[in-house]
């Protein structure tokens, strides 16, 4: 089990359930989209960020990004750490069948999977962040193929595969990832991977 400092806010209370037998931390959910409307939760949200900092974790679905997307612009992004977990396709047990876009969600994640996305984050018990290289700029992302070419979506969903991040993220949510997370290093390592 693994304490932190930091909060950790998912979706619902399976993800609850599942993140709760690996962190001992303060763990706390959305109840999906009904953060959108609940003002007291948000501003409590916001009290915990300030405080000891917050770690978001939502499905790598379109839904989890509406609900992340709503709290990175709610919450001062100081405070909040984004864990992301890979697009794994399957269905939970407890469900019929499996979501809409048929990725596992967080409930559904081995307890692995869920570990090395913390470690992708740079989350330990003493640290938040991975130590910063030269931060990438989107001029990097343009001159390395990523953006704004013919090709470029194409490169950066391979991309996303290789560092095993969901295919949701923006090209500006790519760069922030790539920065606070995966670093300069590991980043060029997997270009060069894909090159090969």
């Amino acid at each position: 089990m693994i304490r932190l400092q930091q909060a950790v806010i998912v979706e619902g209370k399976y993800d609850k359930i599942k993140l709760s037998n690996l962190l001992d931390t303060l763990i706390l959910t959305t109840d999906g989209f009904g953060i959108f409307k609940n003002k007291e939760k948000l501003a409590f949200l916001r009290r915990i960020a300030e405080t000891r900092g917050l770690i978001v974790l939502t499905d790598s679905d379109s839904a989890g990004f509406l609900i992340r997307n709503f709290l990175q612009s709610s919450i001062p992004p100081q405070y909040l750490t984004h864990v992301y977990v890979p697009d794994l396709y399957g269905k939970e047990k407890r469900k019929k069948t499996p979501g809409a876009e048929g990725k596992l969600g967080v409930e559904g994640m081995s307890e692995q999977v869920l570990l090395d996305a913390f470690r992708r984050a740079g989350i330990t018990a003493t640290q938040s962040t991975l130590p910063q290289d030269e931060p990438l700029t989107t001029a990097d992302l343009f001159s390395l193929g990523l953006s704004g070419r013919p090709n470029s979506a194409q490169r950066r969903k391979q991309l996303l595969q290789a560092l095993a991040l969901p295919e949701h993220l923006s090209t500006s949510a790519l760069l922030r990832v790539l920065n606070d997370f995966v670093g300069r290093d590991t980043f060029l390592r997997a270009l060069e991977e894909l090159e090969a």
